[in-house]
């Protein structure tokens, strides 16, 4: 018996029928493609069922970071065109050719690694459009896309597409955003120069695809958005975790009982104090010690002191109606008033995709459509 199977169970349920949902709601605000992009697990919420449930809703591409995260997709029988943009020069481009992989490429390294080791690689050429990260400087633009050019000539390489990426599209307005539309235009007029002529264009993301028209080209790239979180604000997603964790036990404590390492909390009056089987390693943000809210017995209680590595003490009231064994809900989609995981993110003053893409493996996992 593995030892998960001997710790009290917590379970992270995943709504794909959330991510249909999600990706259906997204389709119609744009007339451009979807690319899913299923990088880091999908988001938390398990690769391969998001890549199907994303499909099912309307998308038609998949996206990862590396070629290795492309190897599941494929070796899963999913057929559909995907690309990974985030590879080092020493990557195996020559197996992205074999399994039908569209690469990135964000300077002449790469360009001429791919054409030298790859041959026959569909390539996206990525401008930096204001990041500051990945993709090609505007000064460096004109030659990456000259060199691209011949290299394709050649038959070395086939330019598909061009890609960049808005820094501020969380805020819709935002200055930084219509100077990176501006930059993509002028990408892409450098780009026909060159007398390239790929077929797909996109720069928007989740944020910038449902609140900035002018951002959509050819396609957009939906991530965050496939699992319910828009940072943009404008729309309405679903959330598609999940969390309960069971009692594991109740104890009645009198007033200035303290909790956890530390003792920064208190009980005020005589309280109960309830343990569940979820902490840190699991996933949970230590900075929500002394913040956070859970679900339970039909109302919301409080977190009692610092969240463990392997634990986390609610503090019940002394009038809940609740046993050892009863179900607590971390949190959820917020249909019940139950907290979400965008609450926990700002209880540790952090994102939401940083919450759903750290949930540990141990917590046992089980998919609803």
């Amino acid at each position: 018996m593995s030892l998960l199977a001997l710790r009290p169970q917590a379970i992270l349920e995943v709504d794909l029928g959330a991510v249909t949902a999600n990706v259906r709601t997204i389709k119609s605000r744009t007339a451009g493609e979807l690319m899913a992009v299923v990088k880091a697990d999908g988001f938390g919420h398990g690769q391969i069922d998001v890549a199907h449930a994303a499909l099912a809703g309307g998308a038609t591409r998949l996206g990862v970071t590396s070629i290795d995260e492309a190897r599941p997709l494929r070796a899963a029988g999913l057929t559909q065109r995907i690309l990974s943009w985030l590879n080092p020069l020493d990557a195996d481009f020559a197996a992205a050719v074999r399994l039908d992989i569209e690469l990135g490429v964000p300077g002449l390294d790469h360009l001429h690694t791919i054409a030298g080791t790859a041959p026959g690689a569909r390539i996206h050429l990525q401008l930096d459009t204001g990041m500051g990260r990945d993709g090609a400087e505007p000064a460096r633009w004109d030659r990456l896309c000259r060199a691209a050019r011949q290299a394709e000539r050649l038959g070395l390489v086939r330019v598909v597409g061009i890609m960049g990426h808005l820094p501020c599209a969380d805020q819709p307005g935002h200055a930084a955003n219509a100077s990176g539309r501006d930059r993509f235009t002028w990408g892409l007029r450098v780009a026909r120069a060159a007398d390239l002529r790929p077929a797909d264009h996109h720069l928007a993301a989740t944020a910038a695809t449902l609140s900035d028209p002018l951002s959509h080209h050819t396609m957009s790239r939906i991530g965050a958005g496939l699992v319910g979180i828009d940072e943009s604000g404008t729309v309405r997603l679903r959330p598609a975790l999940t969390l309960t964790a069971p009692l594991v036990t109740i104890r009645s404590v009198p007033a200035g009982t303290a909790v956890g390492y530390g003792h920064t909390w208190t009980a005020r009056r005589a309280t109960r104090l309830g343990l569940i089987p979820v902490g840190y390693a699991d996933g949970l943000p230590w900075l929500a010690s002394g913040r956070a809210e859970v679900w339970v017995g039909g109302t919301r209680r409080p977190v009692a002191g610092r969240i463990s590595m392997d634990m986390t003490v609610v503090d019940l009231g002394p009038d809940t109606t609740v046993s050892v064994g009863d179900p607590v809900t971390v949190f959820g989609p917020g249909d019940h008033g139950e907290p979400t995981t965008a609450q926990w993110a700002g209880w540790a003053e952090t994102l939401e995709h940083e919450i759903v893409t750290g949930l540990s493996a141990r917590l046992h996992r089980r998919s609803a459509s």
